[in-house]
C-alpha cells in the first residue's frame, strides 16, 4: 500500500509531489545545517552587514521562496485531479460503517451492491462519491489517489483512476472506533472484457 508504488495518474502526481516536498525539505535541511556549521566559526569583520546577510536573506527570504514554490506546485496538482464534470466518468457510492465499506453502482440489469470490494474499469476516471453511515471514515486507496474523508451527513467526491487492471488495497485512514485496524477493501480494476461481465452481474 504505498504511495509511491502508483498505478493511476492521481497517485502519480501525489507521489511527485511527495519527491518534490523531499527535495524541497532536503534543500532546506542543508542549507540549515550549512549556517550552523558556520555559526561556530567566527568570523572577522563579517559584523552587522555579514549579520544581516545570512538572516534577513539566506535565513529568510530562501526558505520562504522554497516554500512558496512548493505550496504553488501543490495547488496545481490538486486542481487538476478535482472531480469535474468529464466524459465517460463512472459513479460509484462508497459508505464507511464500523466496520465495513458498502459499494452501490449502476448495472446493466440495475444497481449493483459490493461489500468491501469496490469494482471499477481501468483506464477511465472514477468519481467516488464519499459518505458515512456512523462516524468520520476516510477512504483512501494509496496506489490511485489520495483520500479523502467520510463524514456523516454530508458526501465528499474524490476522483480515482487505475491505469492498468488489478486488484488494489484501500483502508480506512481515520481512527473510527476499536476495528478501525481491520476496516479495509479491496478495488477490482476490470479490462474492457470482464467489465463488461460485472456489468451484467459476473464476477461479484
Amino acid at each position: 500500500m504505498s504511495t509511491l508504488d502508483t498505478a493511476g495518474p492521481g497517485a502519480d502526481d501525489v507521489a511527485t509531489l511527495w519527491w518534490v516536498m523531499a527535495a524541497g525539505a532536503a534543500v532546506l535541511a542543508l542549507f540549515t545545517w550549512s549556517l550552523l556549521a558556520l555559526a561556530f566559526r567566527r568570523r572577522s569583520g563579517s559584523g552587522a552587514r555579514g549579520v544581516s546577510l545570512w538572516i534577513g536573506w539566506l535565513g529568510l527570504a530562501m526558505p520562504a521562496a522554497v516554500l512558496t514554490v512548493l505550496l504553488g506546485y501543490a495547488f496545481i496538482l490538486g486542481e487538476r485531479h478535482l472531480a469535474r464534470p468529464a466524459p465517460d466518468v463512472v459513479t460509484v457510492e462508497a459508505t464507511g460503517h464500523q466496520w465495513y465499506w458498502s459499494f452501490r453502482q449502476p448495472g446493466a440489469a440495475g444497481v449493483i451492491e459490493t461489500r468491501d470490494i469496490l469494482h471499477i474499469p481501468a483506464g477511465r476516471a472514477i468519481d467516488v462519491r464519499i459518505a458515512s453511515a456512523d462516524v468520520i471514515h476516510s477512504f483512501w486507496v494509496p496506489r490511485l489517489g489520495g483520500k479523502m474523508d467520510a463524514i456523516p451527513g454530508q458526501v465528499n467526491v474524490l476522483r480515482i483512476e487505475a491505469g492498468r487492471p488489478g486488484i488494489y488495497e484501500g483502508q480506512c485512514a481515520e481512527f473510527c472506533g476499536l476495528n478501525h485496524a481491520s476496516n479495509r477493501f479491496r478495488v477490482v480494476a476490470h479490462d474492457a472484457a470482464s467489465w463488461s461481465a460485472f456489468q451484467r452481474g459476473g464476477g461479484q
